[in-house]
């Protein structure tokens, strides 16, 4: 048995069910002891932000952990984008890197490159394996690393002889650390908290925003009064009908510190402190009041679901959670519909049971999101790390998690095109994956945020334009294998959702905003 050999068994025994590939040279026998081990899928993608984003996806639907098998330095920072939103998202990943022969390192090679340096700010563990005899426990170790709180990514750097080596050896995982309980005293003090009632806003992220958190959650927001809110940009959010529903924290810095304005206590679990994603002149980058009191129930790692549920035992004694529909009822028009609120109703009226919903709509993202409340039940994964060109991606590793879920990936048209080659990875598998095209011809977010920052000496910027040529989405995705068309209408849209659920595989709907009536 070789290094490659050892590694592959390793990672098989440890319940490693897929790696997410773009191979090189140096990974010819990682290549091949991948190919010889039954349990674990090989990938293929065109290019490694693929990879890594699929890693990503599929790692926040599964049990299971997700690798990635990836060429050298060049190649590993040609992922280091979806790493990025994979470290925010607290998502285990591994990386496997190939790298140049020891014997041939100090040749400096066209390739060679310090891949320790590369993976170090978008990795919690990094190690270079040194012999064929330790690389199955390297290996071992890695997934120790990317399970253990704080969950994230894990990069193991493997030589192109060590692959090749023998005297290598399985080795056996070892027994995840389980989430550690919240003591009961710091419970009662966090209760004793949130009795204030008004000014108080619990900010759920990470586990509690399943549903047993968030049921227990709305429990104490209505024994208490106090304001109950999801973060902006979750790595996993349950919504929609039969689901405990709590309000999102907008995107929008602006947004945000409206709905965070009457706030004076803010108790953070298992969530981020909220911040505006850039810097603006004169004004503060919290989005809370100056005033405001930070607390957190739990630390990091701690299984903040129980403590949620015993929470709630406290505040709302023999109190039920006021009940859900089966449905709720799509909303009441009041008002002419915006462009965006119509492409948002019939997806969420047609959205499929138990669907997966990747947004990277961007700018599109609030409509979407308002109606999605009235959808079927569903899991919402965001782009945590605002690095953009990751939502093709994402659906890739959901689809493979769960390949009984319909994925539906909405999709802005500007950071499409940085994982575009992510539809051919989806046709070549098979996968059950919508994507909606929210086509505006632009960047309009850097248009927003160009008129917030520099006022009325915004000028329209070339930069910002996708237009001369204008992206053809429809002919982009039929040449990679994914069947598309374009929708200009309501009715359009919602004859392209029936027709693209109803089929297995993959299909992408160009959703034209500047034609659509």
């Amino acid at each position: 048995m070789n290094g490659a050999q050892s590694l592959m068994g390793s990672l098989d025994a440890a319940g490693v069910t897929v790696c997410f590939a773009n191979p090189g040279t140096s990974e010819l026998h990682l290549v091949a002891a991948l190919d010889e081990t039954p349990g674990i899928r090989g990938v293929l993608c065109l290019f490694e932000g693929v990879a890594t984003g699929a890693a990503d996806g599929f790692a926040r639907m599964s049990s299971n952990p997700a690798a990635t098998l990836l060429h050298q330095g060049p190649g590993l920072a040609n992922g280091l984008a979806n790493l990025h939103n994979a470290q925010r998202a607290r998502t285990p990943v591994l990386n496997i890197v190939g790298a140049s022969a020891t014997t041939h390192r100090a040749l400096n090679a066209p390739l060679e490159s310090d891949v320790p340096a590369l993976a170090a700010p978008m990795s919690r563990w990094v190690r270079t394996a040194a012999s064929a005899e330790a690389v199955g426990a390297d290996a071992v170790a890695a997934l120790q690393a990317a399970h253990r709180y704080p969950r994230g990514v894990a990069t193991l750097i493997v030589p192109a002889d060590v692959a090749w080596s023998p005297n290598g050896e399985v080795s056996l995982p070892v027994a995840d650390v389980p989430p550690s309980t919240v003591p009961t005293c710091e419970v009662n003090r966090v209760a004793n908290l949130l009795r204030r009632g008004s000014g108080t806003t619990l900010l759920l992220g990470g586990t509690a925003l399943r549903q047993a958190g968030l049921a227990a959650a709305r429990r104490i927001g209505e024994a208490t009064g106090i304001q109950v809110m999801a973060e902006a940009f979750p790595a996993r959010f349950q919504r929609g009908a039969g689901v405990s529903q709590v309000p999102q924290l907008s995107g929008d810095s602006i947004r945000a510190r409206v709905q965070l304005a009457n706030t004076r206590l803010l108790v953070l679990v298992d969530a981020t402190m909220p911040v505006a994603a850039f810097g603006a002149p004169g004004v503060r980058g919290e989005l809370i009041p100056l005033d405001c009191v930070v607390d957190r129930l739990g630390n990091e790692g701690d299984d903040v679901v129980t403590a949620l549920a015993e929470l709630a035992d406290v505040l709302a004694p023999n109190r039920p959670l006021r009940g859900t529909s089966n449905r709720p009822p799509p909303r009441t028009r009041t008002a002419p519909q915006s462009i965006l609120a119509a492409i948002a109703e019939p997806i969420a009226t047609l959205l499929p049971e138990d669907a997966i919903v990747v947004d990277e709509a961007n700018t599109a993202s609030p409509a979407l999101s308002a109606a999605m409340d009235s959808a079927a039940r569903h899991d919402l994964l965001s782009v945590c790390g605002f690095a953009i060109g990751e939502g093709l991606p994402l659906s890739i590793g959901a689809a493979m998690a769960c390949p009984q879920r319909q994925v539906v990936c909405l999709q802005a048209d500007g950071s499409a095109m940085y994982t575009i080659s992510a539809l051919w990875t989806q046709a070549r598998e098979r996968l059950n994956v919508t994507t909606i095209v929210m086509n505006n011809c632009g960047y309009s977010i850097l248009r927003r945020e160009d008129l917030r920052i520099r006022g009325v000496e915004a000028a329209a910027s070339e930069l910002f334009d996708l237009t001369e040529p204008n992206l053809d989405f429809v002919a982009l995705s039929i040449g990679m294998g994914v069947p598309a068309v374009r929708a200009r209408s309501a009715n359009e849209l919602a004859n392209c959702l029936r027709r693209a659920f109803a089929e297995p595989g993959p299909h992408l709907i160009d959703v034209s905003i500047a034609d659509y009536v």
